[in-house]
């Protein structure tokens, strides 16, 4: 980190946990499947050692909003199953029960160490998040914690991200360097593009370097909206009418799809309702870290679990957090 401020650390729980769930086989003395949880617990320490965070907030999946399954019905609908990278033979567990159990576990043992939980229901963990950096945190530094390409709009010269797939920071410049757009200017093109990881159809021929190409002022670091891209495309595709460019086209008879993708992919206060609101900022100002070394240890003994650094993973998260001496 560029500053010696320390960051306050914003982690998309379920985002995280599904690399781990994924990737890692570890198993238990059981014989359970426990890699979203240590892949998780271990990840938190790296970071909480890596960055020395003042806080940490742990924000899981509220259920989906609600608001925007409203506006578009197929809003996640088709997501493709994950593909586990591990072999079981002829014994293979039910992933989706073991999963949920994980999860159940891994909020269990968090419990024991002085980082804050957060769910609030009928909305998504990126909604809370981009509220506490936009809003409850705009003061601070933040590290975000997601794979998630939705939070590239969030990152500005105090707000990071750390992927886990990556394994690496991504910051303005470096979304500028892939994209050649600044973030706010990336997320208007992505509402063109489309996003079928969540089921969002986008315009036609629209592609990060097409729509580069034909609206250079993406680039800027001024801010172009939805409806200032409309606007030109209305005026670019009239200017030479025998000269028929096919973006320019299906943006003139389509711009309603990526005014809908605004109000979808858009982060902060649109997507919650004031009641949302008020539950982040009473979870926020009523927080008191505490940690109970004793438990963490006798429910990772419980569940299989004893081989696992409890002492480490313990002084790692304590001793950098507020509360930790």
């Amino acid at each position: 980190m560029p500053s010696s401020k320390r960051p306050i650390l914003l982690v998309d729980a379920y985002n995280l946990f599904t690399r781990h769930f994924i990737a890692n086989p570890a198993m238990s003395i059981h014989g359970e499947h426990v890699g979203g949880t240590l892949g998780f617990l271990k990840s938190l320490a790296r970071l909480s050692d890596q960055l020395k965070p003042s806080e940490m907030y742990i924000v899981w999946e509220g259920g989906g909003s609600s608001r925007r399954r409203a506006i578009f019905k197929d809003y996640k609908q088709k997501k493709r199953p994950q593909k586990l990278n591990r072999f079981y033979g002829d014994d293979i567990p039910d992933t989706v029960e073991n999963r949920s159990r994980q999860v159940s576990l891994t909020i269990e043992l968090l419990k024991t160490v002085p980082v804050k939980q957060m769910y609030v229901s009928d909305c998504e963990a990126d909604d809370v998040i981009a509220y506490l950096t936009k809003y409850k945190f705009k003061d601070s530094r933040c590290v975000i914690v997601s794979s998630d390409k939705d939070y590239y709009q969030l990152l500005s010269n105090r707000v990071i991200q750390w992927s886990p797939g990556q394994k690496d920071f991504v910051t303005m410049k470096d979304v500028y360097s892939k994209f050649g757009m600044f973030p706010e200017n990336f997320l208007v093109a992505r509402c063109f593009c489309g996003d079928g990881s969540d089921s969002l159809p986008g315009i036609k021929g629209a592609g990060f370097k097409t729509m580069l190409k034909r609206f250079p002022e993406l680039s800027n670091k001024d801010f172009i909206s939805v409806q200032d891209i409309v606007r030109l495309s209305q005026e670019r595709g009239s200017v030479k009418p025998g000269d028929k460019i096919k973006l320019f086209q299906n943006i003139n008879e389509s711009p309603d799809i990526a005014n809908r993708n605004w109000r979808l992919m858009y982060l902060g206060t649109l997507n919650l309702s004031a009641d949302q609101i008020q539950k982040v900022e009473s979870i926020v100002d009523t927080f008191e870290p505490a940690g109970n070394k004793i438990k963490l240890m006798k429910t990772l003994i419980r569940e299989g679990l004893s081989t696992f650094d409890a002492d480490s993973f313990y002084m790692s998260i304590n001793s950098n957090l507020r509360s930790g001496s």
